[in-house]
């Protein structure tokens, strides 16, 4: 398929926009280009082909199933889509006077109380624009928070060995040094790493519960207590809150302040980029070190804007009409229709596929997400996660996440979500269980897949290595 640029042919044009209504304004000459911008130059026609005929070579959760381990890749109702397209919405501007968005406002607050019942914490801000740029937030609340407290010396972060990426790399944004702790046998903390980083330089932990291996940690109110009692701060990544809320509260496990992926867990579709909300929420003893407010108030200890005007409005629109629809009643729904959805995959999976943590097979237990390793077919017929992943793509399945967490050798993290049905659960199922017998008889076949998809098999180090990233008609 070639590039939009590559079809662009010189006095071609396209009147997509209205004609100006209003009176031009002239820019400022320091603000305008030196050379002009190289645009392709299509007519309407072939604009609306060009990008129809890039859609269909996607895959979204419209087109089949979409296990993307740790991203919540579920159904976002429909009805949330027309709520954050009413004109009240989406007609508005950010530097409009308050007084005349009072309705946004609401909504805001709205969203704020949902929030606040489902997760234990007293107040949220919506400035983030996607999780990471949460836990940037969060941290930055931690560090102003020791600063008043005159705790300079609290300069280390406390990150398990099987954390989001997001959570290292988050703490190193903010010049705190990343401490890793080892995991156990179950999957969970080791209590003895744990207790042995613990001193008066911890600054917090940084923890999602139930973790990436799709445990939830047994020990979880020993673990905060022992921050608590070093004097550290407990953050909670709720990038797998799908697979709890409304059944356990962050806040009353012990933690401080959290970040929710409104764009996973509330309805947004989401994926190359956005659209996401951070949305950041904390106890009342962080609440003066939070961002500036909608109404612009601003406290003295507060950490500052973090985003222009209220962060992504209509992620969290969508999220309250969600969360409105659902009621008090049926969030717990969700979360348990969830954990259902990854346990009989999980137990359906177990007969060939090994399962590396969670005890005896055949006690295996799992919430929202669990973890195969296909380190044994790897090592004895030479079938990675990687290729087992370009195979599932043969069979109109998105592949599950690879190689993730770190801990787990040749990884598969696999999250059905609660919108699934047992038929696409049984479908994927056989497909995996196929693909697995095929692996030990043809494993030859592995490194040739995809064959049936637009796009065959790219050359992954090349791309990493040399990639292109802009057109160059040179």
């Amino acid at each position: 398929m070639k590039l939009i640029f590559e079809k662009s042919k010189k006095g071609k044009s396209c009147s997509i926009l209205p004609p100006l209504d209003v009176k031009p304004a002239a820019l400022p000459e320091k603000f305008l280009r030196k050379q002009k911008a190289l645009l392709p130059s299509l007519d309407e026609n072939e604009i609306s082909r060009h990008y129809n005929a890039m859609a269909k070579r996607s895959f979204g959760v419209n087109d089949g199933f979409y296990p993307l381990g740790s991203c919540t890749m579920k159904y976002n109702p429909k009805v949330n889509e027309e709520i954050a397209g009413l004109p009240g919405f989406t007609q508005i501007h950010p530097l409009q006077d308050k007084d005349t968005v009072q309705g946004c406002h609401e909504l805001l607050d709205l969203a704020s109380e949902y929030l606040v019942e489902i997760t234990g914490m007293d107040s949220f801000s919506f400035q983030g624009a996607a999780g990471a740029h949460g836990e940037l937030i969060g941290l930055l609340m931690f560090k102003a928070y020791h600063t008043k407290r005159g705790d300079a010396e609290r300069k280390k972060i406390i990150i398990p060995d099987s954390a989001h990426g997001t959570n290292p790399a988050t703490a190193a944004m903010v010049d705190y040094e990343v401490v890793n702790i080892a995991s156990n046998a179950q999957g969970c903390i080791d209590m003895d790493s744990l207790r042995s980083v613990l001193g008066p330089d911890i600054a917090g932990l940084m923890l999602t519960n139930p973790n990436t291996l799709g445990i939830f940690d047994p020990n979880i109110l020993e673990i905060t207590r022992l921050v608590h009692e070093a004097g550290g701060l407990n953050y909670y990544d709720g990038a797998n809150l799908n697979a709890i809320m409304g059944i356990v509260r962050p806040g009353d496990m012990g933690f401080d302040a959290i970040h929710l992926n409104l764009h996973k867990s509330f309805s947004t579709p989401h994926g190359g980029g956005g659209p996401g909300s951070g949305a950041v929420g904390c106890k009342k003893e962080l609440i003066p070190y939070m961002p500036v407010g909608v109404d612009g108030k601003r406290d003295p200890l507060s950490i500052g804007r973090v985003r222009t005007f209220y962060g992504n409005f209509l992620v969290v629109v969508r999220a309250a009409a969600y969360l409105a629809f659902l009621g008090k009643e049926n969030i717990p729904m969700v979360a348990r229709d969830a954990v259902l959805s990854a346990n009989y995959l999980l137990h359906r999976l177990k007969e060939k596929f090994h399962i590396p943590c969670g005890g005896p097979d055949s006690d295996i237990r799992c919430l929202h997400e669990f973890v195969v390793s296909l380190k044994e077919l790897k090592d004895n017929h030479g079938v990675s996660a990687l290729d087992m992943s370009k195979a599932l793509q043969d069979q109109g399945i998105h592949p599950p996440t690879m190689y993730f967490p770190l801990i787990i050798p040749e990884a598969l993290m696999v999250e059905p979500t609660e919108t699934e049905s047992k038929e696409t659960l049984d479908a994927a199922a056989d497909a995996f269980l196929s693909l697995y017998d095929k692996a030990k008889t043809e494993p030859e076949l592995f490194s040739l897949a995809p064959q049936n998809t637009v796009v065959g098999r790219p050359d992954d180090v090349k791309a990493a290595r040399q990639p292109v990233l802009r057109f160059n008609s040179n």
